[in-house]
């Protein structure tokens, strides 16, 4: 289960199209996020809190994503994440990104500044202590901020069944290329009841975590906040399923079909 508790959270970082100038999201808002494994054991949980903060006089969000370890697996495989990002509130391009983890042992604390006018990303690996400047894509996202981003983006009418999404984002030290598909709509049932959902396919990379390149599923609500509702995930053992719990904060009506 290395690196899929909170990356099936972050993943929702990923469901769009383009076009629409109206944000989807607002200061206060804050979702939280409940993980099965196999279908019956309890995982862990995740959480995605909004701010407002400033960088060099800028106004910007600031969007922490935390994910940990519960119940009996986190007796045999403990995890406590944490991730920040800071982007501009107009732009929404990322100025920071923190990436603080510790999963099972395996840890990470790695702080990443963002030159967005001349494509440069300065990384610092704090538990090594290292600096590297790397290049990078225009207008690139950090895994936090590019939920962000897209969600704002998306224009639910225009999409086609098959039609894909591609963008760049920088992780860690590297710079990644990102493919999801629009599956279509569906209506699926909640903790909050029957939901009305637009469905989407992310392309990961198959191997180690992951069984293929088509291993996840995601739904997200077909209404202004496009909430992301759940995410099932093939793993290379097992399988993993996160489900939204709780959510205050919304810009808009959360549009339910039928109430439980």
């Amino acid at each position: 289960m290395k690196k899929t508790l909170f990356i099936l959270a972050s993943i929702f970082l990923m469901t769009s199209s383009f076009a629409q100038e109206e944000s989807a999201f607002q200061a206060g808002e804050w979702f939280r996020f409940e993980m099965s494994y196999s279908g019956f054991l309890k995982a862990g949980n995740a959480t995605l809190t909004v701010k407002e903060d400033q960088i060099k006089g800028r106004p910007v969000y600031h969007v922490v994503g935390k994910g940990w370890t519960t119940g009996a697996i986190k007796w045999f495989f403990k995890v406590k994440d944490r991730y920040e990002s800071y982007f501009d509130k107009q732009t929404l391009l990322p100025y920071r990104f923190i990436r603080n983890i510790d999963e099972g042992g395996h840890t990470k604390d790695i702080e990443i500044h963002f030159d967005q006018k001349n494509q440069k990303a300065y990384v610092h690996n704090k538990k090594y202590h290292e600096k590297s400047v790397i290049d990078t894509k225009p207008n690139v996202q950090d895994m936090v901020s590019m939920y962000y981003y897209l969600r704002n983006k998306i224009d639910i009418a225009s999409l086609k069944v098959g039609d894909e999404i591609h963008t760049d984002m920088f992780f860690d030290e590297e710079n990644y290329g990102f493919k999801l598909k629009y599956l279509g709509e569906e209506i699926i049932s909640t903790k909050f009841g029957k939901v009305q959902t637009v469905k989407f396919r992310p392309y990961v990379m198959a191997g180690r975590v992951f069984k293929e390149e088509e291993s996840l599923t995601l739904w997200v609500s077909k209404d202004k906040n496009k909430v992301p509702l759940r995410i099932k995930a093939d793993l290379a053992v097992g399988s993993l399923r996160s489900d939204l719990e709780a959510f205050k904060g919304l810009k808009y009506p959360f549009n339910i079909v039928v109430n439980n």
